[in-house]
């Protein structure tokens, strides 16, 4: 297992460029992403361009209808405790998907049996304790959103807020990594990220705040990270 802490900076943008190198790197040709809804993480051109059997999966009909029908799409609850998918894909992952799940073990247990003997799963979320996520879970939803607007505004149509748990949204903590090998993953690597955009619209905060990420980078908690990147292989 590899656990390396560094800057998020340009993980965002470039989490599709990841997705890629692990298509490439592990051959898949069956290939679900979880909870992509109208924002799907690979584009049709990659998609067609592998040959790939790729599956947009989400629970929210309305989300899905946002993207083209050149889409496979699918309507399923990742967190249903009768979960039916079994041995199908090569490799699934999400974005931004593993905050708003209520039960993180039936989360990653149902990927784990969506996925084919050696099948890869890769995570991109927020962790708790970073301050922006405390207060996200802490306050109320309506509150919530109107501090998003005006910290980070969005397209509301194209990337909707909807609640978050940050059940089993840890860094690197012994008890997270503990939580995902006794599902029957190995970790193959676990990106602990630091740093986030919230205060980019307050200078003096913002410097402070890069200043103090930094430092973290160089003096590494895994309980005071801000998103991760996992990559789960199936056993």
């Amino acid at each position: 297992m590899e656990i390396e802490y560094r800057l998020t900076k340009n993980t965002w943008d470039e989490y599709p460029t990841l997705i890629k190198e692990w298509v490439v790197r592990t051959n898949a040709v069956e290939v679900c992403d979880i909870g992509g809804g109208a924002n799907p993480i690979l584009d049709i051109d990659f998609i067609y361009s592998r040959s790939l059997e790729y599956t947009v999966l989400d629970l929210s009909q309305s989300e899905l209808d946002k993207i083209p029908d050149t889409y496979k799409k699918e309507i399923k609850d990742v967190e249903a405790e009768d979960f039916s998918l079994e041995d199908c894909f090569d490799l699934a992952f999400s974005k931004m998907l593993a905050e708003h799940i209520k039960n993180g073990e039936i989360f990653h247990r149902n990927i784990h049996q969506m996925l084919k003997p050696g099948g890869i799963a890769i995570h991109y979320f927020p962790t708790l304790y970073a301050l922006p996520f405390v207060v996200n879970k802490l306050i109320p939803e309506k509150t919530s959103s109107a501090l998003l607007g005006l910290f980070a505004p969005r397209d509301k149509f194209q990337q909707a807020k909807f609640p978050a748990y940050y059940n089993w949204c840890f860094g690197p903590t012994p008890s997270m990594l503990n939580m995902l090998t006794a599902i029957g993953f190995e970790i193959l690597e676990f990106n602990a990220l630091i740093g986030h955009v919230y205060y980019n619209r307050i200078p003096l905060i913002r410097e402070l705040h890069q200043k103090y990420s930094k430092f973290l980078v160089r003096h590494p908690n895994p309980r005071l990270t801000s998103f991760a990147q996992v990559v789960l292989k199936k056993n």
